[in-house]
């Protein structure tokens, strides 16, 4: 028996002899396990759902430095700096915002009662319960965030949660295994590593509720997979998030914000900037302003510890291919090293910022997301031209505006459809825990964050309460029907 003690809580937890059964076995033994667990105890209190909540901060606060080596093991480089600022900073605000505003989330919510039952004490009421067992996979690009920012959903609403992470971090998805089952019973939280064939056992696992973060190819399959057990399924699928920086806008400042966040975790974010529509007579002022901030954010890029690598050979060739198609189709590719460095080297996997100017549609930077460090661009003489693009496209995650005209904020809000929108800078309504963040059409279904998270793996039970009065019997509405029921039921038709 191994005894762990943190500062919210004492875990006293037995050796999992199950580790050695095969996927479906073992899946399916921890799936009763939880669901069983859940049956003793179907809604948690608030101090209890808080202990589970402060369990995942005292995490990743004692252990800040070794998440941070697991993660720069898997990447090859990167920088304990951005771990800490993009993945463990963002968990603990998340787990911090649910933990602060729970006790008012959990309060049985009032309805208006129908007429005329209010006015004889009817109430009707929702009361939000935990949908029991909630299945998570994760993404490799933010193999930390994308577990934690979850469990504050899920453990807020009352759940147990099994998680699938990324074989593609295995030295984080290991120390998350570990650390986890240290804090956690496994009949609260579990993680299960394992490759491919592990992830199609676990979406086929009947969950009450499966929430699957990553590319969209892969969604289909959690989906599919999920829609035997009628589980209901989260989908949070990235896609290719536009960028316009209108007439109005000081370009200096939109240039600062959108390498900044393009260069950041080396453009592997779900809500990193894809593609920029700049006005065709900026077009090599931006370029130049762009190749400037890039060389006084990174002076250096295969040699500097601060720019992250793209994950693995398999990605570096597919970025590499991205970059040789557009050339080979007869696109402006510029590089924005300032040393202008070699960068081949696979072992490596590391590519500085290149830009694609005016790319086609036949160019696979334009058809696919390219979730890495290419910031596409292309010219535009009208708003009315970036709309039309944009809404030729499957709806994306994220639409990034810049520009102070609030008739043009209006008309790029209530004319394009996405995920979520930030206006005057990039990808900042994430951190934003007070907004639903999620998907729409190709980029996912559902919404996580704050109140909607939890209300996304809560079930709103609806409650009717009947007054001290009978109704039908005291109003004669009941059967054999006379002709003062015949005059009331048709006055009660009218427009």
């Amino acid at each position: 028996m191994q005894v762990t003690k943190t500062e919210s809580t004492v875990v006293i937890k037995t050796e999992n002899r199950a580790n050695h059964l095969p996927d479906e076995q073992r899946l399916t033994r921890l799936l009763n396990k939880q669901r069983l667990a859940h049956s003793g105890i179907p809604y948690p209190d608030l101090d209890k759902r808080i202990d589970l909540l402060n369990r995942c901060i005292d995490l990743l606060v004692n252990y800040q430095d070794e998440i941070c080596m697991a993660v720069e093991k898997d990447f090859g480089c990167r920088s304990g700096n951005v771990t800490r600022v993009s993945e463990l900073f963002t968990s603990l605000q998340s787990l911090k915002f649910v933990r602060k505003h729970l006790k008012k989330w959990m309060k049985v919510e009032r309805r208006s009662a129908p007429f005329p039952m209010n006015i004889t004490g009817a109430k009707s009421e929702i009361h939000y319960q935990p949908k029991g067992v909630v299945g998570i996979m994760t993404p490799w690009n933010v193999p930390v965030n994308a577990i934690f920012a979850q469990l504050a959903d899920a453990l807020g609403a009352g759940n147990r949660v099994m998680i699938k992470p990324s074989e593609f971090t295995p030295y984080t998805s290991a120390l998350l295994e570990k650390l986890i089952s240290e804090y956690f019973f496994d009949d609260e939280v579990v993680v299960i590593n394992g490759g491919a064939e592990t992830g199609a056992a676990f979406s086929k696992l009947p969950f009450d509720h499966l929430i699957f973060t990553g590319a969209g190819p892969v969604g289909s399959k959690v989906m599919a997979a999920a829609a035997p057990n009628l589980t209901p399924v989260t989908l949070e699928l990235g896609g290719k998030s536009p960028v316009i920086i209108a007439q109005d806008y000081d370009l200096d400042d939109a240039v600062d914000k959108l390498m900044a966040a393009k260069a950041m975790n080396g453009g592997q974010l779900c809500v990193s900037p894809d593609y920029c529509f700049v006005p065709e007579s900026s077009l090599v002022v931006f370029v130049e302003k762009c190749r400037s901030v890039i060389g006084s954010l990174y002076p250096t890029v295969q040699d500097n510890p601060d720019f992250v690598s793209v994950i693995n050979e398999r990605h570096f060739d597919r970025i590499q291919s991205y970059l040789n198609d557009a050339m080979k189709k007869g696109a402006q590719v510029i590089s924005l090293d300032p040393r202008r460095a070699e960068w081949g080297d696979r072992k490596k996997h590391k590519i500085p910022l290149h830009m694609v100017i005016n790319p086609t549609d036949d160019m696979l930077v334009m058809q696919e997301e390219i979730f890495g460090p290419i910031p596409s661009v292309r010219t535009y003489q009208s708003l009315d031209m970036c709309l039309l693009d944009i809404n030729s496209r499957p709806n994306p995650l994220a639409l990034y505006l810049f520009s102070k005209d609030k008739n043009v904020q209006r008309k790029v809000i209530e004319n394009t459809m996405a995920g979520a929108m930030t206006i005057n800078d990039i990808a900042v309504h994430y951190a934003c825990d007070d907004l639903p963040f999620g998907g729409v059409g190709a980029s996912g279904m559902g919404q996580i964050h704050g109140i909607e998270g939890f209300k996304t793996l809560s079930h709103a039970k609806s409650v009717f309460k009947q007054g001290w009065v009978n109704l039908p019997k005291v109003s004669d509405m009941l059967p054999p029907y006379g002709d003062n029921f015949e005059k009331m039921s048709r006055g009660l038709i009218k427009k």
